[in-house]
């Protein structure tokens, strides 16, 4: 590829390249503050090409290629390639990745002790994990929790949280302008915006935690909380994993010995200030 970027996110590298300069310096601003590969090694390979002969130069289509691809994703246009990258390296380690128990989940960390939050698509974990990353909790991440079969504990992979629509004004209230990408109008999620974790968030990467409970958060509802039991839990993680079958005995053995061992709750909640407290008495009360 004509235009490359290398980049570290917690334990995995990737590389991007593009036929294009836009989508390689939108990387380079958006991922700034992250280091570089160890040696330039990388685990995963995200490529950016036109999807037509033409398409480079004519009305801009851009595909989404690497060392794992799904046939018949559809192309973005130029405008959106940032977006691409984003969705490119989410696939590599959603399909590629085999030392860790991937959960489709958003993580913070307190004093050593991780929340995962999980849950459907606009649930609002990402909104609410950011939150609580800029309140005093660890962001560890908002696309995959990272747990490892061997230990337990979940490893950070701290990618820049990808907001959405209303989200995107209620993280700007919180956060300064230099660390949101640009604005990606009119995408199939609507509005989306990157804002990139804070300097907490990006210096210790490399710190893992110890799952101590996990919340299945659901937006735009009144207040309530209630239990989800082991068996139930264990459902509902086996469908937010995307190598879960992949890892065999390793993949439920992990995920057993982590629902077995946290408790789990459901929590609804109306605004982000409301999740906020909702979470902070929750996890009070866990630690007594």
């Amino acid at each position: 590829m004509r235009h490359q970027f290398s980049v570290q996110v917690g334990p995995r590298a990737f590389r991007i390249g593009s036929a294009w300069a836009q989508p390689i310096d939108q990387m380079r601003a958006l991922y700034r503050d992250y280091p570089e590969p160890e040696q330039g090694l990388c685990d995963y390979t995200v490529r950016l090409e036109p999807a037509g002969p033409l398409r480079r130069w004519l009305r801009p289509s851009v595909a989404i290629r690497g060392d794992h691809i799904l046939p018949d994703a559809v192309p973005v246009s130029l405008d959106h390639a940032l977006l691409a990258a984003e969705m490119g390296m989410n696939l590599q380690v959603a399909l590629g990745e085999r030392q860790f128990l991937l959960l489709h989940a958003a993580s913070v960390e307190r004093d050593g002790r991780v929340l995962i939050l999980t849950g459907e698509s606009g649930s609002g974990k990402s909104t609410l994990a950011a939150m609580l990353g800029e309140q005093g909790w660890r962001l560890m991440g908002d696309e995959f929790a990272l747990i490892d079969p061997a230990t337990g504990q979940a490893h950070p992979f701290p990618r820049p949280v990808s907001l959405k629509n209303e989200a995107v004004a209620a993280m700007q209230e919180m956060v300064k302008p230099d660390r949101f990408g640009p604005l990606l109008a009119d995408t199939p999620k609507g509005d989306i915006r990157h804002c990139v974790p804070n300097s907490d968030a990006l210096s210790r990467m490399t710190e893992a935690g110890q799952p101590a409970l996990i919340l299945f958060p659901r937006f735009g509802y009144e207040p309530a909380v209630r239990p989800v039991d082991p068996a139930e839990c264990f459902v509902r993680l086996t469908q937010a994993s995307t190598n879960y079958t992949a890892l065999t005995e390793r993949g439920f053995a992990a995920l057993t010995t982590l629902v077995g061992s946290i408790p789990a709750l459901a929590i609804d909640y109306a605004s982000g200030t409301e999740g906020m407290n909702l979470v902070e008495q929750l996890w009070a009360e866990q630690a007594r």
